[in-house]
């Protein structure tokens, strides 16, 4: 098929997937000319909605035409890929996945890969190091592959915002391909540091790979900064109002996001309160949900979903009228990411952030979860190596102090450098020789601290905020827009009415979250000597219990934070906040009222806490029956196994406070500071039950969860 004919095949492909009216740009045709005539490498960075999708999927129909194998396509989720699924279908593609959520599928999808009759097979790249998928399935699709699409490829980069290690594995996959393979790469959100990146670990850097590189600017997104008049942040029950009073102006339907789950969850609660159509979404909510919460936003039956970072890459609606940040993101990039969701399919889109005086409290949080020190990794290789055979993840928890999650991000990175090896039955060292990048991560870590200075110097420029955002992601292209709030002077007020800001603040100072007990021993307990495994018993377990608020909210949280901080004086409980604790205990609806009070005791803040016990045993008339002593030294940042190993070790019950406890013979209130694992209150509650405890209640004034 010659030339002429392709190009006008493509554009029958075209209007398949995007109406009549469609036509190739010529950019567009670059990209599919040099991967279906040339069979080159391409890395195309463009804004989202310029048509990257377009692109591979007719390059599918056309190497398809040409007799050639299907297409691979590495997406990161599954939001994506349900979207890619059905724009395939409409450009006559024939497209299947596999991932999580269809294990029931695989079987029939890779036998009818094999049979020739999917085009399209779109995996996730978490998938490509499944032993089973690993061994089977990508060797023959590794030979059959007619393209290989790695999309949102700016995951690759741990340079990038949203880095994934598994993306690695690529480079792998794509050194075993035939060397007339075409690879793309796509993303929309990459400055020059992770196109780079990008391309050297897909090994794009070679001079035959094409490098497309569009602006990124589009012309629908009016951005804006809603600060008070000084220009400090508004505080959170003035955002809250604002957002609820402003909420019904911003055209059509859109998103809020927000930079935690609890705040998703506070947020979309308060709107509903207030009448409005929201949804919350996050990484937590059930997946069946946030299907249908994605759907109810396409179809226009909620005003906006309430979100995290979970609802953001693949999320497809053309006429997405706002996205609004109550908080900002950690990296002018990720926010990029987020707000391009807005305005693909509408002449004006508004783009809000509403920043907050706890973001750069959350952004330290997150940030402290960075690769771990070499150490603990060396530790960790050790106990691979010295193991008779593989060991699953849960067997691996009690011989590292790393958690569950941070375990799961190392052990993908050591096995993407050859160092580890997953295989069936859990993870294996390799005996290869392994170097600790000590200087790639602090540069990483450096990166992340100038790209938060650069969030905050977004929302303090006088400049154009269009341009600042693109000048971040190096578009050549970048200059002012003319459309955002600098640019035309059109600021919008921080004002909100007097009644909207007090039923704000009511909502918000609402205090009372329940503390959900454990249930479970954490796995391989008997090798840290510590005889305690399955299911903890109803006799030895705590009660649902209480927090005054979470650590995360935007409502009590900023009150916790500024009395729980690292650097915060230990004092006597203030006034404010042990009234609230009075009206949490006042509101708890339990079975049995408590009998007496026991304190655990506290080395950090051992005069807030106390006070905290001796004031509610008074007010509540209650016997205090004293402290359950603690040695100290248990490690608050180690997984569940070695945290309980600690406390098991470190934790005890005087004989005089458990005589006292026989003594009431009722409910007990254990009292402490913060709940992070629950380890803590499970351990003691556990002594407080060997000494006759019916019942324990656990109260706490924070809860991280």
């Amino acid at each position: 098929m010659d030339e002429h004919a392709l190009r006008e095949l493509a554009e029958e492909r075209l209007r398949a997937l995007a109406g009549e009216t469609a036509r190739l740009r010529e950019d567009q045709w670059t990209a599919i000319r040099a991967l279906v005539v040339e069979r080159r490498r391409a890395l195309v960075v463009q804004r989202t909605g310029w048509g990257k999708s377009a692109v591979y999927f007719v390059a599918t129909a056309l190497l398809r035409e040409l007799g050639e194998g299907p297409t691979v396509i590495v997406s990161p989720l599954l939001a994506l890929m349900r979207n890619q699924v059905d724009a395939a279908a409409r450009a006559g593609v024939r497209a299947a996945t596999i991932n999580s959520a269809n294990q029931e599928e695989w079987d029939e999808v890779e036998a009818q890969v094999a049979a020739g009759e999917v085009d399209v097979l779109l995996v996730s790249p978490e998938r490509l190091n499944n032993p089973d998928f690993r061994d089977a399935v990508l060797p023959q699709l590794s030979a059959a592959a007619g393209l290989l699409v790695v999309d949102e490829a700016h995951c690759i980069s741990d340079w990038g915002h949203d880095f994934r290690p598994d993306y690695r594995r690529l480079r792998t996959l794509i050194a075993e391909l035939p060397a007339d393979v075409p690879v793309l790469a796509t993303t929309a959100t990459a400055n020059d540091r992770v196109v780079r990146d990008v391309a050297e670990q897909l090994d794009l850097g070679d001079q035959a790979a094409l490098v497309l590189r569009g602006a990124l600017d589009r012309e629908s997104l009016h951005l804006g900064v809603v600060r008070r008049d000084d220009g400090t942040p508004m505080p959170a029950e003035q955002r809250l109002a604002w957002l609820a009073e402003k909420l019904p102006e911003l055209p059509g339907s859109g998103i809020i996001y927000t930079l935690t789950v609890a705040s998703a969850d506070d947020v979309s609660s308060y709107l509903r309160e207030r009448g409005h159509a929201v949804v919350p979404y996050s990484g937590r909510s059930d997946p069946a949900e946030r299907q249908q919460a994605e759907a109810d936003l396409l179809a226009n039956r909620v005003k906006a979903l309430v979100a995290t970072s979970a609802l953001g890459m693949g999320f497809d609606k053309p006429d997405l009228g706002f996205v609004v940040h109550l908080g900002a993101p950690a990296s002018p990039i990720a926010y990029y990411q987020q707000i391009g969701r807005a305005g693909r399919g509408v002449r004006r889109a508004e783009v809000l952030l509403l920043p907050g005086r706890e973001d750069r409290d959350i952004w330290n949080y997150f940030a402290s979860l960075a690769f771990p020190p070499e150490p603990v990794v060396r530790h960790l290789l050790a106990a691979l190596a010295e193991a008779p055979g593989p060991l699953s993840t849960a067997a691996l928890e009690p011989r590292v102090e790393l958690s569950r999650t941070r375990l799961e991000v190392v052990l993908k990175v050591l096995d993407v450098d050859g160092a580890v090896r997953r295989v069936r039955g859990g993870w294996e060292a390799t005996g290869q020789p392994w170097e600790y990048d000590a200087d790639r991560y602090a540069r990483v870590a450096e990166a992340r601290s100038r790209e938060q200075r650069a969030m905050l110097d977004y929302q303090a420029t006088e400049g154009c905020r269009m341009e600042f955002l693109l000048r971040q992601l190096d578009d050549p292209h970048a200059g002012p827009c003319g459309r955002c709030d600098n640019c035309t002077g059109q600021h919008r007020s921080a004002r909100v009415g007097d009644a909207e800001v007090g039923a704000a603040r009511e909502r918000l100072r609402r205090p009372g979250v329940e503390l959900a007990p454990r249930k479970q021993w954490p796995t391989g307990m008997a090798a840290l000597g510590v005889s305690l495994s399955g299911r903890i018993a109803a006799a030895e377990s705590a009660a649902v219990g209480r927090a005054l608020g979470r650590l995360t909210d935007i409502g009590w949280g900023n009150r916790l934070r500024e009395l729980l901080g690292t650097h915060s004086d230990d004092q006597p409980v203030p006034d404010d906040v042990f009234q609230a604790c009075v009206q949490v205990l006042a509101a708890w609806n339990w079975d049995q009222r408590p009998a007496g009070v026991v304190v655990i005791e506290s080395h950090r803040r051992p005069r807030l806490v106390g006070s905290l016990a001796q004031r509610l045993a008074s007010i509540g008339r209650l016997p205090f029956l004293g402290r359950i002593a603690s040695q100290g030294g248990a490690r608050s940042n180690a997984n569940s196994a070695q945290r309980l190993a600690s406390l098991h070790a470190t934790l005890s019950l005087p004989e005089d406070v458990a005589e006292a406890v026989r003594e009431v013979g009722g409910p007990v209130l254990l009292v402490d500071d913060r709940v992070d694992t629950g380890w803590t209150m499970t351990v003691a509650a556990r002594l407080l039950r060997g000494a006759g405890a019916p019942a324990v209640l656990p109260f706490a004034l924070a809860t991280t969860s």
